[in-house]
């Protein structure tokens, strides 16, 4: 099959073997795959990745010397099926899952395996158990940002988000995004949103927060005290570079709560009295439930999450090691998907 291939730090687009799907695993053809902003993280930093992986006990068991097809974001077409599998899905069958594969020895992630090829590439072989049909007239590009928006939904849930908390969101990519979508789910009024780009502003608003701001013109811990007064703060630090959290804990008024979803794969330094002093909570969360992953698809599904307006390009695999380059720029695009087949 064809692919995009994470080689020695690069991409490169080569021909690979197709997998083949073991016992109780399913063989799907990818239609579609989001390009995710830890995929541009894991080409620059897979040692990092690797390393943070061991020591945590994240299901990332990839040697980045072998080849990896990366890509988690995604819908498929059921193929085929492997020994043993129940078949519950009739060849054709759309389907989304979580990108974790129960393979011969333990979890690994789909897109971050050796053994187990994400949706850059033609083919993938998945557990049959994660599979989640996709629903009838729910458009194949908007069902592979499940894993993505899912990623909000789960942000919001471990923030113990309450009615009367006024939410902040610091960064406007694919994160934030997800995280201001979970935030109008569940009603959140006013939810301020702080970002550089005027792109990522717009599309800020598009997804519904109610107050964007540009940080270079006014701090946004002043936009959230004019919107929110003295009501709770919960701070969702969606950015993941050195010193950003930091900065935040400063911002932050007392007692609040700051959860971090974006993903710093550097080292970092905070100051522990500065939430002491103001009686911070720090929540760090990762991916997301799997009662997250199938509510957000529903979600989509039923249009209480509309995801139309983050789709901004789609290529075949011939442009994806381009389209990472093109994604270093936030103005340019927000979600590329990657469609093998074209």
């Amino acid at each position: 099959m064809r692919a995009a291939v994470m080689r020695h730090s690069k991409l490169v687009v080569d021909t690979v073997p197709d997998p083949e799907p073991g016992p109780g695993e399913v063989l799907v053809k990818t239609l579609a795959c989001g390009i995710c902003g830890s995929d541009l993280h894991a080409l620059e930093h897979a040692d990092k990745l690797v390393e943070s992986a061991a020591e945590s006990g994240v299901p990332f068991l990839m040697d980045v010397t072998r080849d990896i097809v990366m890509g988690h974001e995604f819908c498929a077409e059921v193929v085929d099926y492997g020994p043993g599998a129940m078949k519950a899905h009739a060849p054709g069958t759309r389907v989304v899952s979580m990108p974790l594969a129960m393979g011969p020895g333990g979890l690994q992630g789909v897109g971050y395996s050796n053994d187990y090829p994400g949706g850059y590439g033609e083919l993938m072989k998945l557990s049959e158990l994660f599979l989640i049909p996709v629903p009838n007239g729910l458009p194949t590009e908007h069902a592979a940002l499940t894993e993505p928006m899912a990623v909000g939904m789960h942000a919001v849930a471990k923030s113990r988000f309450e009615q009367w908390d006024a939410p902040m969101v610091i960064g406007c990519g694919p994160v934030g995004l997800a995280v201001i979508a979970a935030l109008k789910l569940r009603g959140a009024e006013p939810i301020v949103a702080a970002d550089f780009s005027p792109t990522r502003r717009a599309l800020a608003a598009k997804m519904g927060a109610h107050v964007v701001v540009d940080p270079a013109q006014t701090p946004a811990i002043e936009a959230w005290r004019e919107a929110a007064g003295a009501r709770p703060a919960v701070i969702f630090e969606c950015v993941g570079v050195p010193g950003l959290l930091l900065q935040v804990m400063r911002d932050a008024p007392r007692e609040a709560r700051v959860v971090v979803a974006g993903v710093c794969m550097e080292e970092d330094r905070i100051r522990p009295m500065i939430g002491i002093n103001k009686e911070l909570s720090l929540q760090f969360v990762l991916g997301y439930a799997p009662d997250e992953f199938a509510g957000t698809l529903t979600a989509i599904a039923e249009g209480k999450i509309d995801v139309a307006p983050l789709v901004t390009s789609r290529i075949g695999v011939g442009g994806v090691p381009a389209a990472f380059e093109e994604l270093a720029n936030p103005e340019g695009q927000a979600k590329i998907l990657v469609e093998p087949w074209r």
